[in-house]
């Protein structure tokens, strides 16, 4: 994957990219950044894969200081920077927050999405989970953590959404890193101040309206997003669930090769289509 970075309408975007072809957006939620996807790329084939990062999260946590970054607003940066790259038309694969963006997108903007891989993603009223809204309601006191309680709180989600300890510890070895050069616990209580969950309610009805092939992956016992989220998303996109038992939030980095098998059917449906 190379990292490339383009002015859009003022934000420095930044995106990994590889391949050629068809084009596979991948999107990322919170806490983590483009790298969530590192193990799914190698494993997609014949496409021209972007792992797009959202303003305000991974390296580009600066682009969100004074900026909206709410779930909506990022819709609207994605499909800027669609179009800044052409991309006319896209597969939209997405996780957690990046699931809740993808939707907007395609109802929004469904002549851009050719297809849609939503894997414990945000939805309806299933957001901003528990510890996340915590932390949004306190958010002065949480900046003004004791040194070292902020990694504690990141190696916490990651243990709680990881099956193992290796790759939680992975996946804090991946993300942690912009956190520490981009102001910590400050950078993380402004995502959560940005999350609003009526982002998502208020384009709930029209999903089941929408002729996009689609497929839905679920780590079964996620504890920050319920799989009867994703038992609900499949039916309203009237798209096949393939359900992880035992699996939990962080499906592209416990199971990549489940997710780039499901990419992988799906950009086989859109091109039959």
């Amino acid at each position: 994957m190379q990292s490339h970075t383009a002015d859009v309408d003022g934000i420095d975007m930044r995106w990994e990219e590889t391949g050629s072809g068809e084009p596979v957006i991948l999107l990322h939620g919170i806490p983590t950044g483009p790298a969530l996807w590192r193990d799914v790329v190698p494993l997609i084939e014949g496409c021209r894969v972007l792992a797009w990062e959202m303003p305000g999260y991974g390296a580009s946590i600066p682009e969100g200081k004074g900026r909206d970054i709410s779930v909506a607003k990022q819709a609207d940066y994605l499909v800027a920077w669609m179009r800044s790259q052409k991309i006319e038309r896209a597969i939209l694969a997405a996780h957690d927050l990046g699931g809740g963006v993808a939707q907007i997108v395609a109802v929004r903007h469904p002549e851009m999405v050719s297809g849609l891989l939503l894997t414990n993603a945000i939805s309806y009223d299933s957001w901003p989970v528990p510890l996340v809204s915590a932390v949004a309601k306190t958010g002065s006191i949480a900046k003004h953590a004791p040194d070292g309680s902020f990694h504690q709180l990141l190696k916490m989600m990651f243990s709680k959404g990881h099956e193992t300890n290796a790759a939680a510890e992975a996946a804090f070895d991946a993300h942690a890193s912009h956190y520490n050069r981009h102001g910590e616990a400050e950078a993380f209580v402004r995502q959560a101040q940005s999350l609003n969950v009526e982002d998502t309610k208020a384009i709930a009805s029209q999903l089941p309206t929408l002729n996009i092939p689609a497929r839905i992956v679920w780590g079964a016992a996620d504890e920050f997003q319920k799989v009867e989220y994703g038992e609900r998303l499949a039916k309203d996109f009237g798209a096949p669930l393939r359900r992880i038992d035992g699996g939990l939030h962080f499906t592209p980095e416990d199971h990549p090769r489940i997710l780039a098998e499901e990419i992988n059917a799906l950009i086989s449906t859109v091109d039959a289509r």
